[in-house]
């Protein structure tokens, strides 16, 4: 319509509406991210992989761990799809109820030694690392070619045994009985047994018994899918020849082949260990003879509890001790260093951050004026000038940081002193004469002391700018004649 004005006003749209825009302020795209903070696990010095937010922790090299996975899933379910069904059928319905019980014991106890911290032994910190560094430096730090310095060993004796404690340069710590550091986890481990690729992770302290139940599952599982699947073929065979009744279960042709070379390097490890558990050794100290008695005529385990059936209870049926690792503890940040500033009569002096210094506040008091100084200030001449209040500002600063005495000048309202080093101003309700023969002035125009800085000269060339004087001026007057007593004190 004519005769009126229009204006578009401009809308919001509110956070939830779907016409917002994404970029708009009130976008929750356009919101600041809180920063979530970070995890221990996501620094961990060593090669481990984690996953769950640090439930879960494993070797970095786990592609042997799949291919264990998928061959016994692979194999069991080739069993319960080809097999079982005949054998419940003909023979036994226990024969699936069997089967699926082993799996879910072998796969439950596969994944809880790989998922499981096997007893890693944290590193030291840089305060722990420096005191033990200071424990084995150079006697009064006089190296000498002849010195050797000691070895980085400790002896602990362990049930009357006698044992060494080695120095891991790379974890700073000295290591615990029966630790040893994984060259493939870089990690030192606690009754360190050995790395298995299989599991993909290290066996120690805190997964040894999950390591050794699923071995022995494993060969069991083995041994009872073998037996089925050879029981199997011989079912069918009698109903027709043998080659026949291979060509109606081909897949169970391929569990035995898989069974068959496997089953032997299970069973031969699952005896190995049984051996170890009934000592209570591990792999490490049986390989590297720890105990053996071509060591020593008074070589023994001190570690054993005197018996098979106590050995396996100690190391299957002992508590488990918690992860000395804090994976999901949140990463203290470093403190913030403070700013410290030193304070010299007014200047700011800004320092670095160091830390924890502790605040410091300095003041640095002038220097006293020499006599000489104060005798040359009297006698120059006076004469009438007027500045600008920048001039005089900027002359009654100096920059050195603190103001010395403002020169022989009367100042007036209209008047400024400009002099650097003049004698401060004086009320007109004094008189110069009895401020110079006061008791308090006259020590501070005795020689400067010993050490003192030397007196300022002017450079040559340059003359101080000339003083004013407002004509008619009693207090002029006074000053002059007080300036001349002064000169002759």
């Amino acid at each position: 319509m004519k005769g009126r004005d229009y204006c578009v006003v401009p809308t919001v749209d509110p956070p939830g509406s779907a016409s917002a825009s994404p970029l708009s302020p009130s976008s929750p795209a356009a919101l600041p991210k809180k920063k979530m903070p970070q995890r221990k696990w996501e620094v961990h010095p060593g090669r481990n992989k984690f996953h769950c937010n640090g439930r879960i922790m494993m070797a970095r090299q786990t592609g042997i761990f799949y291919f264990t996975v998928a061959l016994i899933v692979v194999t069991c379910g080739l069993f319960f799809g080809f097999d079982c069904p005949y054998l419940a059928v003909n023979l036994t319905p226990a024969i699936p109820v069997i089967g699926i019980v082993l799996f879910v014991f072998t796969m439950s106890t596969l994944l809880r030694t790989s998922f499981s911290d096997p007893g890693v032994i944290p590193r030291a910190t840089p305060d722990e690392a420096a005191d033990i560094e200071r424990q084995i430096e150079v006697p009064n730090g006089q190296p000498s070619p002849s010195y050797r310095p000691p070895p980085r060993q400790k002896e602990v004796v362990v049930n009357g045994q006698t044992i060494k404690l080695k120095y891991c340069f790379t974890c700073k710590i000295f290591r615990p009985p029966r630790a040893s550091h994984c060259s493939i986890c870089d990690n030192c481990v606690e009754r360190f047994d050995h790395h298995c690729p299989w599991v993909g992770n290290c066996v120690g302290k805190r997964n040894y018994r999950y390591f050794y139940m699923f071995i022995l599952s494993l060969a069991l599982l083995c041994v009872f899918l073998f037996a089925c699947v050879i029981t199997h073929i011989i079912m069918r065979s009698q109903k027709a020849n043998f080659l026949k009744a291979m060509q109606q279960s081909p897949a169970s042709v391929l569990e035995a082949v898989v069974c068959f070379f496997s089953v032997w390097s299970i069973l031969g490890l699952a005896g190995f260990h049984t051996y170890l558990t009934t000592s209570n050794q591990t792999t490490n100290e049986d390989i590297k003879g720890s105990w053996s008695s071509k060591r020593g005529r008074d070589n023994y385990n001190p570690y054993s509890q005197g018996g098979i059936v106590k050995n396996c209870f100690a190391v299957l049926c002992g508590p488990t001790t918690p992860s000395l690792l804090d994976r999901r503890g949140v990463v203290e940040p470093d403190p913030t260093p403070q700013q410290y500033t030193m304070q010299m009569n007014g200047t700011g002096v800004r320092l670095g951050n160091y830390g924890a210094i502790p605040t410091q506040t300095t003041t640095v008091q002038p220097p006293a004026q020499p006599q000489q100084d104060l005798d040359d200030n009297h006698q120059q001449p006076a004469s009438k000038t007027t500045e600008s209040p920048e001039t005089a500002k900027s002359n009654n600063t100096t920059d050195s940081g603190y103001s010395g005495y403002q020169g022989n000048t009367a100042t007036t309202p209209n008047e400024t002193a400009s002099t650097p080093g003049a004698l401060p101003p004086i009320n007109g309700a004094e008189s110069v004469a009895s401020i110079v023969s006061s008791p308090a002035v006259l020590p501070t125009l005795a020689p400067p002391p010993a050490g003192a800085n030397p007196p300022v000269t002017p450079v040559q060339g340059t003359s101080p700018p000339p003083r004013s004087v407002s004509e008619g001026d009693a207090l002029g007057d006074d000053y002059n004649k007080g300036m001349s007593n002064f000169g002759s004190i």
